[in-house]
């Protein structure tokens, strides 16, 4: 391994096999609702309830089924939970109008727009118009720039999870080579800039890079965010290095049944990487937990940071070239 003291089996959430150090997203996710759900007590003190209202807008159903996993996410470390449901044929103008005067709203502290929006509808615009101080996901505009200077209001919650797992296995990027395949606005992007700031060499690789493999085979940390079930075997994988499989992807098998496995080949590469996360129970898990941990940050923020942007959200008639 290239870099001294980094990876340590005795790390917390972390269990020994044979080869990869394997990371337990699910022992990580609950360490992180613990401290999240401290953190709402102590607002609740202060006079801060931390609250997150959720916009879902298409099947009443599937609302239904999205409503009772979050309230239920959200109970577990004491923050309030609202769902509020509009019909598959809303208007831009009607659900842009329900995230202001939730903005407006000071006893909403959170804002999460459940994706996807219905296919004529255009989300980034949609996006762009929560609040920086309540948007838990971090995908507003302001956030994602912001990150750029590493002083983000509220960061990506997957980028945010790779980064927990990386320090979970006690791995500083700063001085390593890391490639992140991948170049997706929640993922590896925003990933991209964490580890810069971090003084990591980074390479991102995306759908036009010639070789990915003369890439990863070189990489320190390696960073999968594509949405594409085995691309990374082990003979993409540098021997000792820290493998993070994003991806979350449905497979079918012979007999027609169903599991989610992940960008990388996990059985393969966990003989060759010294860190490995597994898909199911990796970084899943860690990202809800740092949804709910961003929720309760962006109550804090709403209650000690003096606000560097006063938000008035994208006017609709002039949404953003994206």
């Amino acid at each position: 391994v290239p870099w001294s003291g980094a990876v340590s089996p005795a790390a917390k959430g972390a269990k020994t096999m044979t080869g990869a150090q394997i990371i337990d997203g699910k022992a990580l996710a609950e360490r992180i609702k613990r401290e999240t759900a401290a953190t709402v007590r102590s607002l609740a003190e202060q006079g801060v309830r931390v609250s997150l209202d959720a916009v879902l807008v298409g099947d009443p159903a599937a609302g239904e089924i999205y409503a009772r996993s979050q309230r239920q996410r959200c109970q577990e470390v004491g923050i309030t939970y609202r769902l509020h449901a509009l019909g598959a044929d809303a208007r831009e103008d009607d659900i842009r109008g329900l995230i202001r005067e939730l903005n407006d709203d000071r006893s909403v502290t959170g804002i999460l727009l459940n994706l996807p929006l219905p296919p004529a509808l255009d989300t980034p615009a949609i996006q762009y118009c929560i609040d920086p101080y309540k948007d838990v996901e971090g995908v507003n505009p302001a956030n994602i720039g912001l990150l750029f200077y590493d002083t983000p209001i509220i960061a990506p919650c997957t980028a945010l999870a790779v980064m927990e797992v990386l320090k979970e296995a006690r791995v500083e990027p700063r001085g390593l080579d890391a490639v992140v395949v991948g170049q997706g606005g929640i993922a590896g992007r925003p990933v991209s800039l964490f580890l810069l700031q971090r003084m990591a060499t980074v390479t991102c690789c995306h759908i036009a890079t010639r070789d990915v493999y003369e890439h990863t085979r070189r990489a320190d940390v390696l960073i999968v965010a594509v949405g594409k079930p085995g691309l990374i075997r082990a003979e993409h994988v540098k021997p000792g290095a820290v493998v993070i499989d994003v991806g979350i992807n449905t497979v079918v098998g012979a007999a027609g049944e169903r599991r989610i496995v992940g960008d990388v080949a996990f059985d393969e590469v966990k003989a060759v990487a010294a860190v490995l996360t597994p898909v199911p129970g990796g970084v899943g898990p860690v990202t809800v937990a740092i949804l709910l941990r961003s929720a309760a940050e962006a109550a804090r923020q709403q209650l000690a940071t003096p606000r560097r942007l006063d938000w008035t959200g994208i006017d609709a008639s002039d949404p953003p070239a994206v």
